[in-house]
């Protein structure tokens, strides 16, 4: 037995399959919702909801990871043997996994930042930077998806509503962050926005992710369906 396989077999949780891709989208989404609902409803203080946020960071840069390496292969060969083209499935994965890497140095920094000029440079620059690679990520779901099923329009297909709510949360994280800047006397432009927008999108993530989990009985009947075409997880977050 190698190295590797050594490792995986102490610690399965770090070998990437959907199922725990999923999953830890699931918590992280959930920990930034309670965190976004502390501060909506009064429950919880700045600390509590940035500590909430910090930990559910680490739980989605983990998915954004997995996801990342199970898209496969970065490039295909371009028909007719004429170099190669990146893949629109590891573009979206790829560019979620760096927005996720970005919510880390923001909710990291939050913890600590005790000026206006760290606030607006390493928490709001890397959060509006990770919604923005979020918003691209659901952009290139849906050329994902286009280029499997050859439509955009898909219903029956678990992966075309994952697509949909994700892009619902993608562009809830981006009206959270445009909420979130950072004004001079060190307050946000609007706290509810922020808040609420932040709230929106975890739980969009948290449903697109349970949509994509490959033991839910819809996924399980694509299993059974007469069709040739491959199901493909198509979820952000």
């Amino acid at each position: 037995m190698n190295s590797t396989s050594s490792v995986a077999l102490r610690a399965p949780f770090l070998t990437p399959t959907l199922t725990k891709q999923s999953v830890y989208f699931i918590i992280g989404g959930s920990l930034f919702a309670i965190g976004s609902a502390a501060s909506i409803w009064g429950f919880g203080n700045v600390a509590f909801t940035n500590w909430v946020c910090f930990i559910g960071a680490w739980f989605f840069t983990t998915a954004g990871l997995f996801q990342l390496i199970l898209s496969g292969n970065a490039t295909v060969p371009v028909p007719g043997g004429q170099g190669k083209a990146f893949r629109a499935e590891w573009l979206a994965a790829a560019t979620q996994s760096f927005g996720t890497i970005l919510f880390n140095v923001s909710t990291t920094t939050a913890l600590t930042a005790k000026s206006v000029a760290v606030e607006k440079h390493f928490v709001w620059n890397p959060d509006a930077g990770g919604s923005a690679a979020f918003l691209i990520s659901a952009f290139f779901v849906y050329v994902t998806f286009f280029r499997q099923e050859d439509t955009l329009w898909g219903p029956a297909q678990p992966s075309w509503w994952a697509a949909h709510v994700n892009m619902i949360g993608c562009i809830a994280f981006g009206i959270s962050a445009v909420g979130a800047f950072v004004l001079n006397d060190g307050s946000s432009k609007d706290a509810n926005v922020a808040n609420w927008g932040t709230f929106i999108g975890a739980l969009c993530f948290v449903i697109a992710s349970v949509i994509a989990l490959p033991m839910m009985p819809w996924n399980n009947r694509e299993k059974f369906a007469p069709t040739n075409a491959s199901h493909k997880d198509a979820a952000a977050s």
